[in-house]
């Protein structure tokens, strides 16, 4: 596969970013496409492998190594290679029904499983899937693939999110009529209200939307199933139920919480923001000029307004200093969006140790890489404020609030692991200051409403129940996918989930 001797003679060669100073100033996405030579060196530097890690998607130490879609990599790194970039694309769609969104937000599992990466580095197999499906659909391959039978079974998939939108793909083309009902009133679930547009452009979102009308499927915003009514209208119209309604249930911060008679977790201090909240709520302000009454396609203003950087924001870090709790993706997503709103000062705080710089002698390749992830919220942050924003080891002790109850400072507390759980440094509490507390500390499980509607059991994590390996809930007919099943996970996996609960559905339906 690919060319021979290319894993030794191609260096890796990444998108290359828009400077920070420029991105920044708007909510644009900020990589850029190398041209068409540069990509197709870059897929010879794929290997033969005899057994290629990066698709592999095996438990090794307890986590998965490479693709949990399969990805067909090396076999299309060729074809892209050899300028057959149609074979390509029709090698990558066969497991993976969105591209344009792994290509543009999944870690590459794929890329730290690469033979490359166990001495050098790895083929950009990221990239490379970005640069097949916008080519697909620049060339015209991307177009609506209607199934040419239906089967007279309907189905209703709760959530449209990548793992509903992944089930209601695949019902679809096995000819079942599916109807997507979603809260909000754009589709997409987190890849719409909790991946910021500069990461993942939303006219990608309203470009697949649209394909999945053209194919048949029937999407309902504004449509909250909330009550055992609504939930035994949808038994009597549809033959299955599918629950992929995320796990959006998000972990507290107990000193951020207002501490009137007995403490509520859910109702935080002025100034405090659940860090998905905050984050729909800056997407929602961008996209104020989407013309929603035309089902979100962009009128030629909306595309040139949606990106403008002149957005008057709902919650806005304008002029503040930001304090944001929580090390992961989201964290670094609000560090990037504080900043384009004009932060005065951005700290993050993460209680787990600071990685290595490089993989540990008990993380060895092909095992995902535990080292120190310097990400372009970081990275404009050091830009901006000279310093890396991060603090680790430590979290929040106390919130101190000014006359009408506002966050006005915090004080924060060093950490250390002992005994099994963490416990406070004696003497490391410091106070800075803080106008806005984004809380970016994971999630806990699905929104009981949900499941108390449907009546289906959740497990100790707060996720919907099912056998192992199994996607049928404990209610007859209704089944569930995606994080709603396996906790808060990536967006490949989602899409994973989306297509094996499917598979289980569509036997459900039909039998086999």
């Amino acid at each position: 596969m690919g060319k021979l001797t290319g894993f030794m003679e191609v260096k890796r060669n990444n998108n290359p970013m828009v400077t920070c100073e420029e991105r920044i100033k708007n909510f644009s996405e900020f990589y850029i496409s190398l041209p068409e030579k540069d990509r197709r060196e870059q897929a010879s530097k794929c290997m033969d492998c005899g057994v290629p890690f990066c698709q592999s998607a095996m438990k090794l130490s307890g986590m998965v190594v490479g693709c949990p879609l399969h990805n067909l990599i090396p076999e299309w790194n060729d074809e892209i290679y050899k300028g057959h970039e149609k074979h390509a694309f029709e090698r990558l769609i066969k497991t993976n029904n969105f591209p344009e969104f792994t290509g543009r937000v999944c870690p590459a599992l794929c890329e730290k499983a690469c033979m490359c990466g166990q001495w050098g580095e790895s083929v950009t197999v990221h990239d490379n899937e970005k640069y097949l499906i916008e080519t697909a659909y620049e060339r015209g391959y991307m177009k609506p693939n209607p199934p040419a039978k239906r089967s007279g079974k309907k189905v209703a998939v709760i959530g449209s999110g990548p793992s509903g939108l992944a089930v209601a793909a695949e019902l679809n083309h096995r000819g079942h009529l599916v109807t997507v009902f979603e809260r909000e009133n754009r589709i997409g679930g987190l890849l719409m209200y909790g991946i910021p547009n500069m990461k993942l452009d939303k006219k990608v979102i309203f470009r697949r939307q649209k394909l999945m009308e053209e194919e048949g499927i029937v999407f309902k915003t504004g449509e909250n199933i909330d009550s055992a009514e609504k939930v035994k209208k949808l038994k009597d119209e549809f033959d299955a139920i599918v629950l992929c309604c995320g796990a959006k249930k998000a972990r507290s911060l107990p000193a951020a919480c207002q501490k009137e008679g007995k403490q509520n977790e859910n109702k935080l201090i002025p100034g405090a923001y659940m860090a998905v909240d905050f984050l729909a709520s800056a997407t929602k302000d961008v996209l104020k000029a989407v013309d929603t009454e035309k089902k979100n396609t962009l009128s030629e203003e909306g595309e040139s307004r949606i990106t403008d950087g002149n957005t008057n924001f709902k919650i806005s870090a304008a002029g503040k200093h930001v304090v944001v709790v929580g090390g992961g993706d989201t964290g670094n997503d609000c560090i990037g969006t504080v900043i384009r709103q004009g932060c005065k000062s951005v700290t993050a705080l993460e209680m787990m140790p600071k990685p290595p710089l490089e993989r540990a002698a008990n993380n060895p390749w092909p095992e995902w890489p535990k080292v120190l992830k310097t990400d372009y919220g970081h990275e404009e942050a050091i830009y901006k404020f000279g310093k890396d924003p991060r603090v680790f080891e430590t979290t929040v002790k106390k919130v101190n609030t000014g006359k009408k109850g506002e966050i006005k400072s915090i004080v924060t507390v060093g950490l250390k692991w002992e005994g099994g759980k963490f416990t406070e440094n004696s003497g490391s509490e410091k106070e800075i200051p803080c106008d806005m507390l984004l809380i970016a500390a994971g999630f806990v499980g699905c929104e009981d409403y949900t499941a108390e509607s449907f009546g289906v059991r959740l497990t100790g994590r707060g996720v919907v129940e099912t056998p192992e390996g199994d996607y049928a809930t404990s209610v007859p007919g209704i089944f569930t996918a995606g994080d709603m099943r396996r906790g808060q996970s990536l967006v490949v996996w989602a899409i994973a989930e989306g297509r094996m609960c499917a598979k289980q559905v569509d036997k459900y339906l039909i039998g086999y």
